[in-house]
């Protein structure tokens, strides 16, 4: 076993996440612990909830470190479109790919709970700011709806593409023929934007 001063406390912290993000390379996360987690970096659970404060808040790290992946694909993504409907498809589309490359972090991303604790601020903003991501294109798209109006269309949107999204992932859309994530996802999103 590591000795905690073979690390720094952000060496620790980073030798952590990566671990966890190594291990739902090919696992799920409900097969992982504090323990397990601990032996696979050599330190002893306690040592991880002195640094995390409690295994929830280590996977909300985590689940942080995914959030930041996913917003920094998705900026990559809209920033080469040519106008903001091209650019929501971009997003939409890469919300999906990035779901399908990396399903257990995704699935960790939307199953993690804070168990009655308040999200802490830290990842509210992480939140806040992909949301914002769509409802500026939503705005760009629409500049003559209120905020109120761009905040709805923005939650169905997401809704429908996360639904769409789950299903694709999990391989439930129960039809004898393949179907395509993308192409629901882009019928999703130009049938809505008519009726907006």
């Amino acid at each position: 076993m590591a000795r905690r001063n073979d690390h720094t406390r952000e060496q620790l912290v980073s030798l952590t996440l990566d671990t966890v993000k190594e291990y739902l390379q090919h696992n799920t996360y409900h097969s992982l612990s504090l323990r397990k987690i601990a032996n696979m970096i050599g330190y002893v659970p306690s040592t991880l909830v002195n640094v995390f404060g409690s295994y929830n808040l280590l996977l909300l790290h985590a689940v942080a470190q995914t959030v930041d992946e996913l917003s920094r694909v998705a900026q990559q993504a809209t920033s080469q479109a040519s106008d903001p409907k091209q650019a929501l498809y971009l997003l939409a589309t890469c919300y999906h790919e990035f779901a399908q490359q990396q399903p257990n972090r995704w699935q960790l991303l939307f199953e993690h709970n804070m168990d009655g604790e308040n999200l802490p601020e830290w990842q509210s903003q992480r939140i806040d700011n992909m949301l914002k991501l769509l409802e500026d294109l939503l705005s760009q798209i629409q500049p003559d709806k209120n905020k109120q109006q761009v905040v709805t269309a923005s939650r169905v949107l997401w809704a429908g593409v996360h639904g769409i999204t789950l299903l694709s992932v999990d391989d439930k859309f129960f039809s004898a023929e393949p179907i395509d994530g993308d192409t629901l996802i882009e019928n999703l999103i130009t049938n809505y934007l008519e009726s907006w």
